[in-house]
C-alpha cells in the first residue's frame, strides 16, 4: 500500500510541478527538477531498505540532489554515504484520504477561481480587493489526485481559507472522477489536513547530497 501511494504521489508531483516524467531506477524513481536553485533532482524510493538507499545515493554526483523514502530520518541516516546529510527540517509526511464532497462556501469577503491546464487544476482564493489570499493545486493520476502547493498568505491566516481550499479541491476532484487524495505534507500542513480527515501513512525521510567543497 505504501509503495503504491508513494508512486502515485511522485507521478502527480511531477505533473503538478511540470518536471520531466519520473524515470524508473532499480531502487525506485528519479525526477529531474530543472531551473530550481534548491534542488537538482530527487530520488524517491517506495521501499525504505538499506541496500536501496545506499545504491541510489551512491550514484549521485550532482550537489542539491535529494533522496526521499517512507521512513524515519534517524533510520536512513547511517545508510547515507559521505557527502549526504539528513534534511531534518524538511522531514515530511505521506498522507491520503478517501475523497468526500462537502460543498464548501468561501468565507465572507472572499471568492474562489478555478483554472485547469491539462491534468492540473489551480484554485485561487481572492480577497475583496482581488488580491490572492490563498491557493492550492492538484494533479490527477488515474482515480487519484495529488494535492500540492497549498498556501495561505500570512495576512489571511486563521480564517478557514486552508480548509476551504482543500475541500474545494476535493469537490472538484470528485466531479472529475477521482476517489483518492494523496499529498506530501510539512508538519504545519499535517496538522491542518488531519482536521479534514486525512491520514498519515508514513513519515517521509529526506536526505540531500551536499559534499564539502575542496
Amino acid at each position: 500500500m505504501i509503495e503504491e501511494t508513494v508512486r502515485t504521489w511522485v507521478a502527480g508531483w511531477a505533473l503538478s510541478r511540470r518536471t520531466p516524467p519520473p524515470v524508473e531506477k532499480p531502487w525506485g524513481l528519479f525526477v529531474e527538477v530543472p531551473d530550481n536553485p534548491a534542488e537538482a533532482g530527487r530520488h524517491v524510493l517506495p521501499e525504505a531498505e538499506e541496500s536501496l538507499v545506499r545504491a541510489a545515493a551512491g550514484t549521485v554526483r550532482e550537489p542539491r540532489t535529494w533522496l526521499k523514502t517512507p521512513a524515519e530520518p534517524d533510520t536512513i541516516e547511517p545508510w547515507l554515504p559521505d557527502g549526504w546529510v539528513v534534511a531534518w527540517d524538511h522531514t515530511g509526511h505521506l498522507m491520503a484520504t478517501d475523497l468526500q464532497a462537502t460543498h464548501p462556501v468561501a468565507p465572507e469577503g472572499y471568492t474562489a477561481t478555478v483554472e485547469t491546464s491539462g491534468p492540473v487544476t489551480f484554485l485561487r482564493v481572492l480577497d475583496a480587493a482581488g488580491q490572492q489570499a490563498a491557493k492550492g493545486q492538484m494533479a490527477q493520476v488515474g482515480d487519484a489526485v495529488i494535492v500540492d502547493r497549498v498556501v495561505t498568505e500570512e495576512a489571511h491566516r486563521r480564517r478557514g481559507l486552508g480548509g476551504f481550499v482543500m475541500r474545494s479541491l476535493a469537490d472538484r476532484a470528485i466531479s472529475d472522477g477521482a476517489v483518492l487524495g494523496v499529498l506530501g505534507a510539512t508538519d504545519a500542513g499535517r496538522a491542518l489536513y488531519e482536521t479534514l480527515g486525512w491520514k498519515t501513512h508514513s513519515t517521509l525521510a529526506e536526505g540531500i547530497y551536499q559534499p564539502l567543497e575542496t
